[in-house]
């Protein structure tokens, strides 16, 4: 027979892993995936204490796996994109050009405002992450700069996009759970993404500056010549090989499915190589499978071009399932409902309101580290909330978003956060504190709930009329 769930019991799997995790970070050095199988033993522990039976634990896990199916698809796809895109010369020709046009004083913050476009043009992080992004950390490392600033730049930009884009999943999720409508839900986001942005770009100025200011200690224009003559030695550098980043966007906006665009970009690249570089048949299908190999002469572009491959996803793809299927047994024994619970009992205001809301997320994010939970599962639940004290609900997905979408990249083990560690080659650990837009986001949403700034309300005991009026939170 199933025994409620207690506070004390639901917070067991949480105080774990994060116990676990701080021992693997500066004691073990063992990375996050036995932190995380720790946190599974004791939620499937409290799980069977409280009656649920391990089958039932077992299908849970398999639940939460299975949302996270999707991604893993693509993530394996993106391995093949980075290895045929590489050997097809359209990196490479993207760093070449990017070193030859990019100011060094203000590349990290074009880092940002660049992958920023491309990520709201194509409405999702990780492919931009992966393709623009991946060619800036080349460009960056070759003029100099410090990995983890051009990793916090290419997130920062990336999660702009997922954030504003018509085109991204979790926008349109967020709008839907809560009866709102798209672009009222977008339009009310800038509120507290353009100055994010804004200010995000200001210190990646000042940081990138002072980067620049010593990088010619570090890197000389020699070496930057040497770089730039072993690519063309390497490969076939042409501006026409811009045409696939370009043929991406526009598949993109033509609202072709996420994974058969990728697809197609994938093999695209695979012809290119074959035809244009001439590479073997036999080895393109090694290099989308294992990752690009080349031995040019010249250490940096070695460094910078050997990676990619559907096997260098693995690592990623098995760090999300076990998030996933911790997310799953949290979810379906009702983790969250009862550490929410009590945070609700004592929402009186519109700041207490966001602030449980953000906490309330982030704590969704903390245990599972999916986007999709973090952005539903608080939405679910405090929608009615909202209702309740008369506040639009367009507060609440705009609060969801700032964390869930957001803000989970703060947490190392997050799919998102693993993700962009696998695609950049530097750790979360290194990237976050460099990442500004994604703690300045939640972080103007929690001034807004206190100060009342942007906050709506809306009379929804009328909310069938044709119109009603908005004004202020006082």
């Amino acid at each position: 027979m199933k025994t409620n769930l207690t506070i004390w019991k639901s917070i067991i799997p949480l105080f774990g892993l994060i116990i676990a995790a701080a021992s693997s970070i500066f004691i073990w050095k063992a990375g996050m995936n036995f932190p995380l199988i720790i946190a599974v033993i004791l939620a499937s522990v409290v799980a069977i204490s409280c009656g649920w039976s391990w089958g039932d634990v077992q299908k849970m896990m398999v639940n939460g796996v299975t949302r996270a199916l999707p991604a893993v698809f693509i993530l394996l796809v993106i391995g093949t994109i980075i290895g045929s895109w590489i050997a097809s010369g359209v990196i490479p020709t993207m760093i070449y050009y990017g070193i030859s046009i990019l100011n060094p004083s203000w590349f990290v913050p074009i880092v940002a405002l660049i992958t920023g476009i491309v990520s709201i043009t194509l409405g999702t992080s990780f492919t931009s992450i992966a393709t623009v992004g991946l060619a800036f950390m080349a460009i960056g490392e070759s003029l100099g700069f410090p990995p983890a600033l051009v990793a916090g730049a290419v997130i920062s930009g990336a999660y702009l996009g997922d954030k504003l884009s018509p085109l991204s999943d979790t926008t349109n999720v967020a709008a839907a759970l809560v009866d709102t409508d798209l672009f009222s839900h977008i339009r009310h986001m800038l509120w507290d993404t353009i100055p994010a942005f804004l200010l995000s770009l200001i210190l990646f100025w000042v940081f990138g500056s002072f980067e620049a200011a010593n990088s010619t200690s570090r890197i000389g224009s020699e070496a930057i010549d040497l770089i730039m003559s072993g690519l063309k030695d390497a490969f076939v550098i042409h501006p026409l090989l811009l045409l696939l980043p370009i043929l991406t966007i526009f598949l993109m906006l033509k609202r072709v499915p996420a994974l058969p665009a990728l697809m197609i970009v994938g093999l695209l690249g695979a012809v290119i190589a074959v035809v244009v570089q001439g590479i073997s048949v036999s080895s393109i299908v090694q290099f989308m499978t294992s990752g690009f190999i080349i031995t040019t002469g010249v250490g940096e572009i070695d460094s910078l071009l050997n990676r990619g491959g559907l096997s260098s996803m693995l690592g990623t793809i098995g760090m999300l399932m076990i998030a996933t299927a911790l997310g799953g047994i949290l979810e379906e024994t009702g983790t969250f409902e009862v550490l929410t619970g009590k945070m609700m009992k004592k929402v009186k205001t519109a700041g207490s309101l966001i602030s449980a809301t953000l906490v309330s997320t982030f704590v969704v994010a903390l245990a599972s580290g999916a986007q999709f939970l973090a952005v539903i599962l608080p939405a679910r639940t405090f929608v009615q909330k909202y209702k309740n004290m008369n506040i639009d609900t367009k507060n609440l997905s705009r609060t969801v978003e700032s964390m869930g979408t957001v803000g989970i990249n703060l947490i190392p083990w997050s799919v998102p956060a693993v993700f962009a560690s696998g695609i950049l080659g530097v750790s979360a650990w290194e990237f976050i504190p460099y990442a500004f837009f994604i703690y300045i986001v939640p972080l103007i949403n929690l001034l807004f709930g206190f100060t009342g700034w942007t906050i709506t309300r809306k009379d929804y005991s009328q909310e069938r009329e044709p119109a009603h009026e908005e004004r202020k939170v006082v």
